[in-house]
């Protein structure tokens, strides 16, 4: 091929017959470094670099070579390079992009929040590599001033990207594997047994639960006096509400137990409810998403929210996280009389044993009379103080 001339590679064009048949034309140079038996390899392009133009540069290839410079390596380098030179907003995005389809709606729209609000005015036009132990730190250090299970859970948030850029060789470890969050924040109250708040502490509560916000006030109530988990209230839909009959029917897909129930509705809670629809502005759902600080509006109100508002506000009372409200509920309606039968079914936990096996009734007509007397009792606590309050 040393003969060859760009004369003659025109003429073959012309006359359309290709040097290689129909596949694209390159050329390629082919050389070893040191004891590499593989050798190095460099591919020139055909027609933009002539025949002469790569002759040039194909000597120029070889002494590179000679000297010690393997080619193929250094262009290696410069695409790892380029991959790492992706801020952290851009590797965010890649990973919703790709993980996105495969998370749950919640999840992904808390995701999306979490790094619009918190993330990216503090890290994300860093670049991906850049994002170490330190900024982590800080990042994680800033949100825990305003809410410390906002910062776990944006802790959460942050590895799972971090080791997704691993993975895709965006990034060469993942800081946060190296930081204990217990460390790093005033840990979250130990774990502990679940409470049953006192009828003094109901009574410093219950009136002053709108120090919360009115949506969160409302939220805790209707929790309290209903049994559901927080889950299945902020997935409500006012479809599963009909207040003439006084059932919320809560379907099988929002239910932790993958089985549908119906939750009896007293008069007290129907009125709770109907302030929330006040404030959910047409929305399907009982407890939209709020569009305060976010730029797009996502369907339901995060999961958090309630545990935010609470850890941002003290009672005065014992401190408390939305499960205990559960706790609370099930031990006054066993404590005013219903059945613990009837008050597991309120609570919709799955019976276990032959009970589970064999008593399917639902405890309709009990649960309603007893979580009726239930919200009448929160109702009351409302409007009186307790004792060391009323000064």
């Amino acid at each position: 091929m040393g003969q060859l001339t760009d004369v003659q590679i025109q003429s073959w064009i012309r006359q359309n017959k290709p040097v290689a048949g129909s596949a694209p034309q390159f050329w390629r140079q082919r050389a070893r470094l040191g004891y590499d038996s593989r050798g190095a390899r460099s591919t020139i392009g055909y027609p933009d670099i002539s025949l002469a133009a790569a002759r040039k540069l194909a000597t120029k290839l070889r002494a590179e070579l000679d000297t010690g410079v393997d080619v193929a390596a250094a262009k290696r380098k410069l695409k790892l390079a380029q991959r790492q030179a992706k801020s952290f907003k851009e590797l965010s995005e890649i990973y919703i992009e790709l993980a996105g389809p495969q998370l749950k709606v919640n999840t992904l729209g808390e995701t999306k929040r979490y790094l619009k609000k918190d993330v990216y005015p503090r890290i994300g036009y860093l670049p991906a590599v850049e994002v170490l132990e330190p900024e982590v730190i800080y990042l994680v250090e800033q949100i825990a001033r305003r809410s410390k299970s906002v910062a776990r859970r944006t802790f959460e948030i942050l590895s799972v990207i971090l080791s997704f850029g691993v993975s895709r060789q965006i990034i060469q470890r993942n800081p946060c594997s190296s930081i204990k969050i217990s460390s790093l924040i005033a840990q979250p109250r130990p774990k502990r047994e679940r409470i049953m708040l006192t009828e003094d502490e109901l009574k410093i509560l219950m009136p002053n639960a709108i120090s919360l916000g009115e949506e969160n006030a409302l939220m805790l109530k209707v929790l309290l006096a209903t049994c559901v988990r927080k889950g299945e209230l902020t997935k409500a839909k006012w479809v599963d509400m009909d207040f003439e009959t006084g059932i919320w029917r809560v379907p099988s897909e929002n239910s932790k137990t993958g089985k549908g129930f119906d939750v009896p509705l007293a008069p007290t809670v129907i009125g709770w409810l109907n302030e929330l629809r006040g404030l959910s502005k047409q929305s399907d759902y009982v407890l939209p998403a709020r569009k305060r600080g976010y730029a797009k509006k996502s369907e339901t109100i995060s999961n958090s929210t309630l545990n935010a508002a609470l850890d941002r506000i003290s009672f005065g009372i014992r401190e408390f996280s939305p499960h205990d409200l559960r706790s609370t509920a099930r031990s006054y309606l066993v404590k005013q009389g219903m059945s613990v039968v009837a008050a597991e079914r309120s609570l919709n936990h799955a019976l276990g044993g032959l009970i589970g096996i064999y008593d399917q009734y639902d405890y309709l007509d009990e649960r309603r009379s007893g979580l009726e007397i239930w919200a009448a009792f929160l109702k009351k606590c409302e409007l009186e103080l307790a004792p060391d309050q009323s000064s």
